[in-house]
């Protein structure tokens, strides 16, 4: 399978269930469901999907349940939607990556870093 196909597969997934969970999910479990990332495998038989409940780590126990549940009728709409002659098996991650960004940003907000001297000192930048 070309690498090319293998990705624009994996975007199609990508909005597809983006779709679903905005449309078609009715489980409250999974509101605010966000999908971070689709990796697929060169048959296109296996899906990762990353999620995360827009920065709420405490919910991704009841996301993942809830996931697990819709996971029959998100891979028939998957199917059916991309006319895929089989379904790729869908596996849930939770993806911490926002939380790690927003630690990230915490950090850097609480450095202190003094301004540049506006003297006549050179500076690295300045030779």
């Amino acid at each position: 399978m070309s690498k090319v196909r293998q990705e624009r597969t994996a975007e199609q997934i990508q909005v597809t269930l983006s779709e679903l969970f905005l449309k078609e999910v009715s489980d409250p479990r999974l509101a605010g469901v966000t999908i971070t990332e689709v990796l697929i495998d060169r048959e296109l038989q296996h899906a990762n999907v990353y999620v995360n409940a827009l920065g709420d780590d405490a919910r991704e126990k009841e996301v993942l349940e809830g996931l697990e549940s819709a996971s029959g009728f998100l891979r028939s709409q998957v199917a059916q939607r991309l006319d895929l002659r089989s379904a790729p098996f869908i596996h849930y991650h939770w993806d911490p990556r926002l939380r790690y960004a927003e630690e990230v940003n915490d950090l850097l907000d609480r450095l202190d870093i003094p301004p540049a001297a506006e003297s006549g000192e050179s500076t690295p930048s300045d030779e």
